[in-house]
């Protein structure tokens, strides 16, 4: 099955409420937050306060997506606010210390995933494929939401998909970055099962038709 995740990065953050549950009604699956450090990307967004606030706000499962350094930091925090997936990045620290992150995020009854940058090689994924939940893939460069979707990240995804079927069958492959309604296919064909969508919602027209699209491509 095909999951929807709007992301909240491209919302109306006055309306913040309004957003989330429109496209939980619409028939979103995650509501995708980004949390940004504005050092392991160049750009600074949402943190506690707006998790918690989604929190209060939805039952859907928040896929809490971390680009900030040594995220073993904040681990406990993020769990125990409300976040149901939680998504460190492989860059972000030591292979040592993600693994670590991936077992407490576990430990705190929360799923654990990891993301990969585009540069970064799928071979990456695979000393934590064993203890997640989730990969996601970038499918442009992580800090901006509004950017060109990189089909040239698919023979990545495609890659980590015959891992997951081999290794970690329960394992979902999520994809992040410029999905619309003309690319998503590709991103389904090559074996992703989760779509991160944000400015391609907002510009829909029609949020409930949109997620559907995405959902059947």
């Amino acid at each position: 099955m095909i999951k929807v995740a709007p992301s909240i990065l491209a919302a109306d953050l006055a309306n913040l409420g309004n957003d989330i549950q429109l496209v939980e009604y619409a028939g979103a699956d995650y509501i995708h937050i980004d949390v940004m450090d504005g050092l392991f990307v160049p750009n600074i967004s949402f943190g506690v306060p707006i998790l918690r606030a989604a929190r209060r706000i939805t039952s859907l499962p928040l896929d809490v997506h971390m680009m900030i350094i040594e995220p073993i930091r904040f681990v406990d925090k993020f769990c125990k606010e409300g976040a149901d997936i939680l998504t460190i990045h492989v860059e972000a620290d030591t292979e040592e210390n993600i693994i670590a992150a991936l077992k407490r995020t576990r430990e705190n009854g929360v799923r654990p995933a990891v993301s990969l940058k585009p540069g970064t090689p799928a071979e990456a994924v695979l000393p934590f494929l064993p203890y997640c939940d989730m990969v996601l893939v970038m499918t442009v460069e992580p800090g901006f939401g509004g950017q060109k979707f990189m089909a040239d990240q698919m023979p990545k995804v495609k890659a980590i998909r015959a891992w997951i079927d081999e290794l970690n069958p329960t394992c979902e492959l999520e994809v992040d970055g410029g999905i619309n309604a003309e690319n998503a296919h590709l991103c389904i064909e090559n074996g992703a099962n989760v779509l991160v969508a944000g400015t391609s919602i907002g510009r829909s027209g029609n949020i409930p038709s949109f997620i559907h699209t995405l959902k059947e491509s």
